[in-house]
């Protein structure tokens, strides 16, 4: 592992953020405030831009220029300049999702694929001619989900940083050294851009931040971490990604019910019940920081244990996390009524 290579790409994200913070305005890249967001003044953003470069710049030195790996780059690079575009001219969001498919595209046109899907009850399912839609199906919506959990200071970042660190250890475990080494780097590369990003912050990574993140976590956990033909191996990504997939989950269910549209914003998400519960930005952020490291350090456990062992502590970690959401109101009592309204009329039918 090229430990000079991973450090000066967490150095050049670190000294390019402030640079970023001055021009982004100029360009226009500005999230200005409204009643759904927890900000009061308009922030620059396109900090993503500043993580992106430190990261290539460690890719560069580092020299992985083969088949995945270069599809890796390219796909990375488009889903980065879509984010650069809606930061500055904010993209419809259906343009946004035909720029995210045809990155996660490039990513399978290189050989990045989920052949495989794991049923802790039977065999494995070979995927064959399935294996490309459900591939692109996990980039995106993992790289939505990172998206839409950029609601508080340093969040995002954190989550994505924690992910990064899961990645590099399930992977070096796995006997996956490139794939550790390249999620090590994007790690750093995060940890140079957060000291600017943490509440309160200064500049926020925008869309070129969080999709470049949600897309280059879903690729290498699809490079390194789905190899194994155990039953158990198609869990580790889904549970290192858990809070984000189960955020992004329950506001579709949530949307569904409530008759808004699947891309509608609102204040639904985890940590705006987290804010109404009273806690500062701060605490709630520390707060889904400590629920990522559990689930990193699960996914970590689940990569040592047999199938049966393994199949427990997922269904223990449902439970929680199912509980812990119903307290919170996640799904919202207004939508869990109309489920239950829609349900009986089903019955009476």
């Amino acid at each position: 592992m090229n430990v000079v290579a991973i450090i000066f790409g967490g150095v050049i994200s670190f000294l390019l953020t402030p640079l970023i913070c001055r021009i982004a305005p100029r360009l226009g890249a500005v999230d200005n405030p409204d009643p759904r967001k927890v900000h009061h003044t308009p922030m620059p953003r396109l900090g993503g831009v500043a993580i992106y470069l430190g990261f290539m710049a460690a890719y560069g030195l580092l020299g992985y220029y083969d088949g995945q790996f270069m599809g890796l780059f390219y796909a990375g690079t488009f889903i980065m300049l879509v984010g650069v575009i809606d930061d500055i001219k904010s993209l419809n969001p259906k343009i946004k999702l035909i720029g995210q498919i045809i990155a996660a595209c490039i990513l399978v046109a290189y050989g990045v694929r989920v052949e495989f899907l794991t049923n802790p009850f039977a065999d494995l399912l070979i995927l064959g001619k399935l294996a490309i839609p459900v591939t692109i199906f996990w980039i995106v919506g993992v790289t939505n989900a990172l998206n839409l959990v950029d609601g508080l200071d340093g969040l995002a970042a954190g989550t994505s940083f924690i992910a990064a660190v899961t990645i590099a250890v399930v992977a070096w475990l796995n006997n996956e050294f490139i794939v550790a080494t390249l999620s090590l780097a994007l790690a750093i590369g995060i940890l140079g851009f957060l000291p600017y990003n943490f509440h309160p912050a200064r500049i926020f990574m925008g869309d070129s931040g969080s999709m470049f993140l949600g897309f280059n976590l879903a690729a290498l956990a699809t490079i390194g971490l789905t190899k194994s033909a155990t039953v158990i191996s198609l869990f580790i990504p889904v549970v290192i990604l858990g809070l984000p997939i189960l955020d992004t989950f329950f506001a579709i269910v949530r949307r569904f019910l409530n008759g808004q549209p699947i891309f509608a914003p609102d204040k639904g998400h985890l940590h705006h019940r987290l804010l109404a519960q009273g806690l500062t930005q701060r605490q709630a952020v520390g707060i889904i920081y400590l629920v990522d490291a559990c689930l990193g350090g699960s996914a970590i456990l689940l990569n040592r244990l047999t199938t049966d062992q393994g199949v427990l502590i997922l269904v223990g970690l449902s439970v929680i996390i199912l509980v812990g959401c119903d307290k919170l109101g996640i799904i919202g009592k207004h939508s869990l009524s109309k489920l239950k309204a829609r349900n009986n009329n089903f019955q009476r039918l």
